[in-house]
């Protein structure tokens, strides 16, 4: 992510002398990013690392002071951001997938992803000593990326997903068909090992997509179309924040808001029958 962001998004200082770079310059760079259609939230990761490059330049004596330091933060509009690039699989495109999907392991992957919503680093990290079968829950303790595994970021992360029926029955099935790995890993690659998610997509995710005639999706959208799920049956949001890990509802609600109603005549209805009962005005 940093060098994404040290390739992408500082190329209007790349001409600048460190020295040269004012807390002026950054409240300017802030503002076009944001004219620019930047999100809020990628914003703001950026400036983190910006931040980090300025406090390391002024620890080697470079600069005088960090500009970024008294920079003023970017604000939200009051406008709800809309990923463009989030998609969402209705239950029969579900049900395509994971029929598309001939290897136990990878059907079984997939499935998790679509009921518990966990991202792909969670599940890739999942291990058979965090399924509490007797509770229907899974324990979410670690993630697995870029090679290593590591303890989630926030406190948020660390959470208990609970889990249906079919996930269940389908994670039993296959941990007799597994056999034991050397990490206790539920999705290990063939030889045990903790699983590439990079070859994952390439071998078996798209593959399935393509052979259920499905639009082209990402594997975290299954985390979205979980959500979605959720939202569209009317669960409460502090119980979707919790399932999905966000630090907040307001999380949730800024990147979910617009699958929500804007009309519930259902909601009405119980809030007619909570006051009045079967009682009719007179």
């Amino acid at each position: 992510m940093y060098e994404g962001h040290l390739n992408n998004h500082f190329a209007d200082l790349d001409s600048m002398k460190v020295n040269l770079i004012t807390t002026a310059t950054i409240e300017k760079y802030i503002t076009a990013r944001q004219n620019d259609g930047m999100s809020l939230g990628t914003l703001r990761k950026v400036l983190v690392t910006l931040n980090q490059v300025m406090s390391y330049a002024v620890r080697h004596r470079f600069i005088d002071y960090n500009p970024v330091r008294d920079a003023e933060r970017p604000k939200a509009t009051g406008k709800i951001e809309i990923k463009a690039d989030m998609k969402v699989l209705p239950p029969e495109q579900i049900k395509t997938l994971l029929e598309a999907e001939p290897d136990q392991k990878y059907k079984t992957l997939f499935l998790m992803a679509v009921m518990t919503g966990m991202r792909q680093g969670e599940l890739l990290g999942l291990k058979w000593a965090d399924i509490d079968f007797d509770k229907k829950q899974a324990h979410v303790l670690r993630t697995f990326n870029h090679g290593r595994f590591f303890t989630p970021k926030t406190k948020g992360s660390v959470r208990k997903i609970d889990l249906s029926p079919v996930v269940i029955l389908e994670l039993m099935k296959w941990r007799l068909a597994s056999g034991r790995n050397e990490f206790d890993l539920i999705f290990p690659n063939k030889v045990g090992k903790p699983m590439e998610c990079q070859k994952m997509m390439i071998r078996h995710f798209i593959p399935a997509l393509n052979a259920a005639k499905l639009p082209r999706v990402r594997f975290h959208d299954l985390r979205h179309t979980y959500a979605s799920l959720l939202i569209e049956q009317g669960e409460n949001i502090k119980y979707i924040q919790n399932q999905l890990g966000h630090s907040s509802p307001m999380v949730t609600l800024n990147v979910y808001a617009h699958l929500m109603k804007d009309s519930n005549q259902e909601a009405v209805c119980r809030l007619e029958n909570a006051v009045f009962g079967s009682g009719v005005l007179s």
